[in-house]
């Protein structure tokens, strides 16, 4: 057969990265639920990859997944990729026939926005493989109906999200900063720690959330030891009350020498702080010796938002 007979299966591949919550201010309840917040994004070097393929014609959309707690993402419609794919295909009047592979690395329920980073892969993979050339400010619309974290999933970078985290304001950082992620043996659910907070603040006065300027500077300024004194997340009461062990592990990466630690979003995941590479993975492996994770990763931040890496279309 020559090599021009061959035909290749037009496929789309993005690459999209995890996060991290440097700053998370928690309003009150609102009347639907939700709750406001000023919530500092950072984009970081843990990847998922979402590969879209044409499906057959009928099918709609069809998920599979492979890696590290692959068998704890759904493959029905529930999955965010899936919602992405029906969203896109609805808005544009075509068919969300499309099978979309998740190549998975960000921790699964680990308060690091895997699910999310997924939905969001999955809208750029879909309308580049349709060819739909969405404008980006609709793209992040669809993104900001799928979820909260979903937009700045697409974004990456930095950012400040308010009203329920969806709506994004791009902040600028100057230079890198060195984490490392202690992931959990086993997930949190973000609705759970939610409730938790709510019944940790009842009948307490919960200010309106507002983003410290302190830690604004510091990203800014791409200062690591002004920003560890800056990092805060309101719901890390929450998710240590739910999962007590995890002050265990903030601990030792502390005492690893970390600059600083907090609870990742919503948990389980615990992320430190480091003032450069070489201490990063001593606190890795100090953290892994501890007994009190799973297992750890070390990266930095900022990382580039969700990106077409492979375009093979016929």
């Amino acid at each position: 057969m020559r090599t021009e007979d061959v035909q290749v299966q037009a496929q789309v591949r993005v690459r999209v990265p995890a996060k991290v919550n440097a700053g998370l201010a928690v309003g009150g309840a609102r009347p639907d639920g939700f709750h406001d917040l000023a919530n500092v994004f950072l984009a970081v070097g843990l990847y998922d990859e979402v590969t879209a393929t044409a499906g057959a014609a009928g099918e709609g959309p069809v998920i599979t997944c492979e890696g590290p707690d692959a068998a704890q993402v759904p493959l029905d419609a529930s999955n965010l990729a899936a919602r992405a794919a029906l969203a896109l295909a609805e808005r544009h009047g075509v068919p969300a026939d499309v099978r979309l592979h998740i190549a998975k690395d960000i921790p699964v329920a680990g308060g690091m926005a895997g699910g999310s980073a997924d939905g969001a892969a999955a809208l750029l993979a879909c309308d580049t493989l349709w060819g739909l050339q969405t404008p980006r400010d609709e793209l992040l619309a669809i993104c900001a109906d799928l979820g909260s974290d979903v937009p700045f999933s697409l974004l990456g970078g930095a950012a400040l999200g308010t009203g329920r985290g969806e709506r994004l304001t791009a902040l600028p950082v100057g230079g890198a900063f060195h984490w490392v992620f202690a992931v959990a043996h086993e997930g949190l659910s973000t609705p759970r720690v939610f409730q938790e907070f709510d019944r940790l603040t009842a009948g307490t006065a919960v200010p309106e959330p507002a983003a410290a300027p302190a830690l604004l500077s510091a990203l800014r300024d791409g200062d690591a030891a002004l920003l560890a004194a800056a990092l805060a997340n309101d719901l890390q009461p929450a998710a240590l009350s739910l999962r007590p062990s995890l002050a265990e592990t903030l601990a030792a990466g502390m005492e690893a020498g970390a600059l600083a630690s907090l609870v990742s979003g919503s948990g389980p995941t615990t992320a430190f702080l480091a003032k450069d590479a070489q201490t990063a993975h001593q606190v890795a492996q100090a953290l892994q010796d501890s007994g009190t994770c799973r297992t750890t990763r070390v990266t930095t931040s900022p990382a580039r938002g969700a990106v077409v890496v492979e375009d093979i279309r016929a």
